[in-house]
């Protein structure tokens, strides 16, 4: 059984936008560049051929991955008024004394750290789930272990 893809509206829309391009323009330019690959003659020697097929291959698992996770996916719907952290929260919290961070809880297919969005499955997320504005919450980093608190749930 496959576990579902937590995906905000956006990060839908953006899966759908590239599914939509591979499976339209990068197909046909793909096809083209096959084409005129067999038109030069003996496929054995061909680097232009061997190069487009590998590039088809490629191509044509992207479009399989992306279908799959559209697939199994819960869109994380936007909940106000929550008083615990949720997928699809931004949660700010600070560790210590230095500044405060925001980050928005998505699930591993559109984390992206270095744009505050982090997977509800990564050694923070998961410390973060289910808990309330004030609690000190506790994660096994790489670097080891780290404690924050959870100053707002929006």
């Amino acid at each position: 059984m496959t576990h579902p893809n937590y995906l905000t509206p956006e990060g839908e829309a953006k899966l759908n936008a590239e599914l939509q391009e591979l499976k339209g323009p990068r197909r046909e330019e793909l096809s083209q560049r096959l084409r005129s690959a067999i038109q030069m003659g003996d496929l054995s020697e061909n680097a232009d051929y061997h190069k487009a097929k590998e590039d088809q291959g490629f191509l044509e698992g992207r479009i399989q991955e992306i279908e799959a996770i559209l697939r199994n996916t819960i869109i994380i719907e936007k909940t106000q008024g929550q008083d615990y952290v949720f997928i699809g929260a931004h949660v700010t919290i600070q560790e210590g004394s230095e500044e405060p961070e925001t980050y928005h809880l998505v699930g591993p297919t559109e984390a992206d750290p270095r744009k505050g969005k982090i997977s509800h499955e990564s050694p923070i997320g998961r410390a973060l789930m289910d808990k309330k504005v004030g609690e000190i919450a506790e994660a096994d980093a790489p670097g080891g272990k780290i404690k924050f608190k959870i100053l707002k749930i929006e």
